[in-house]
């Protein structure tokens, strides 16, 4: 390659660039055969790093990578031939899978709804790090919440709050895209876990905005501290069950009815786990424990309320009281079990 003395430095930046510019990795294999693994809460997860050939010393090092994050970096894990240190939240579910001398891969062991995102597997040899990046998905399911108090109370903090109150966390914006893919069409913003204010449309209408095409709507920048909207949540798998008793019973008389089950009224996310999960399908209303009156729906019919959409359908808050509903029940199941 020639350059003129005009071009002399940016030409040999550019073939600087060329020099280095990144390769097909030596030590790694990249991509993984599977760049995405999917889990569900309570079960385990295999995230791969095969090894193409070994340097004669190195780290292999696992590191969650969380955008944003203020601080050191997530590191789950870092490893050698001989030895493993485990680090952080995640260090005492993660191990290595060692299924033959060239394997990195991490597994995780009881997987939370917090675990999904992105993980790096690096590998350390001096100068010669690489590292190939893989995506845990948690599958679950996204919910709206609203405050008993109304539409459009809660700012980011009792959002968050509420969500986990409800078995669930606050949703990630792919949650929720994922959600509006499966046919979520919900009208009222919510938080979700990056603090921005957003909601799924599917069927465009004057009183969802202006809009003319379907898509997630984005509120843009919001105060966490002041604004106020409804919440986002996520939820996956459980390891217990959900029934309904029938009757005729306030508030206090349902709990007390799951009380002589050996169990709890359910949560929200509990709920909407059994309808996503189990297939659960039921047209009676029935009480839950943040005093909401839901019913889930699997295959919507004209005795159910005449509503056009499977899904967990909502009464809203009624006076405890005075108004009598049967009750949704959530009992644990221990692993043991």
């Amino acid at each position: 390659m020639r350059c003129s003395l005009v071009l002399l430095v940016s030409c040999l930046t550019w073939t600087t660039a060329l020099l280095t510019a990144p390769t097909e990795l030596k030590y790694l294999l990249d991509p993984p055969v599977y760049a995405e693994v999917i889990g569900r809460r309570g079960e385990n997860a295999t995230l791969p790093c095969i090894l193409k050939t070994k340097p004669v010393h190195y780290k292999v090092k696992w590191t969650k990578l969380e955008p944003g994050r203020i601080g050191p970096e997530n590191i789950v894990m870092i490893s050698n031939a001989q030895a493993s240190k485990r680090h952080g939240k995640l260090g005492p579910r993660a191990s290595l899978r060692r299924a033959h001398n060239m394997d990195a891969s991490m597994q995780l062991s009881d997987l939370q709804l917090q675990d999904g995102g992105t993980y790096r597997c690096e590998l350390i040899n001096d100068i010669e790090d690489e590292s190939v990046v893989v995506t845990l998905r948690i599958e679950g399911v996204v919910f709206p919440y609203q405050s008993r108090n109304g539409r459009y109370k809660l700012t980011f903090g009792e959002a968050k709050t509420a969500c986990e109150e409800q078995d669930g966390v606050l949703a990630s914006y792919n949650q929720l895209y994922r959600a509006w893919t499966e046919g979520l069409d919900w009208c009222n913003a919510g938080w979700l876990q990056d603090g921005s204010v957003q909601y799924p449309i599917i069927t465009p209408r004057p009183a969802c905005g202006a809009e003319p095409h379907p898509g997630i709507r984005n509120y843009g920048p919001k105060d966490k501290n002041r604004d106020r909207f409804d919440a986002f949540c996520f939820t996956s798998l459980t390891t217990g069950s959900v029934f309904y008793i029938p009757g005729s019973f306030s508030f206090e008389q349902a709990d007390q009815a799951c009380g002589r089950q050996g169990a709890d009224l359910a949560l929200v996310g509990q709920l909407y786990s059994a309808w996503r999960f189990r297939n659960y399908d039921r047209c009676d209303g029935g009480w839950l424990r943040d005093g909401s009156v839901r019913f889930p729906i699997g295959t919507p019919r004209v005795r159910c309320g005449g509503l056009p959409g499977a899904g967990v359908h909502s009464f809203g808050f009624p006076q405890k009281s005075s108004h009598l509903y049967g009750a949704y029940c959530y009992k644990q199941v221990l692993k043991s079990e």
